[in-house]
């Protein structure tokens, strides 16, 4: 597992302690991915209610805040696959 999805997921398991109400999966494209669910955030590649994919750059962007998620998502560098509607809840907790 890469450093970047470990970042990641202790960043976001900061950001969202009770977990989220769906399931989601982001993609850090040549990373690897994680999960976000009710239990909180871990590393995983498993069935999502919603898949987010982007790069790196644009991933740590969106966990600083420095990134809009819907303005990356506008601009084509955030991919989203699945319920629309949880990818809003959760742009929405991460901001």
């Amino acid at each position: 597992m890469s450093d970047v999805v470990n970042a990641a997921v202790a960043a976001l398991n900061e950001k969202l302690p009770g977990g989220f109400s769906g399931t989601a999966k982001f993609v850090i494209e040549g990373e690897g991915a994680l999960m976000v669910d009710g239990s909180g955030v871990r590393a995983g590649d498993e069935e999502a209610d919603v898949t987010l994919t982007s790069d790196r750059e644009t991933f740590e962007g969106i966990l600083s805040g420095d990134v809009n998620p819907t303005a990356a998502f506008m601009q084509g560098k955030l991919a989203v696959d699945g319920d629309m509607g949880l990818a809003m809840q959760l742009g929405a907790a991460l901001g």
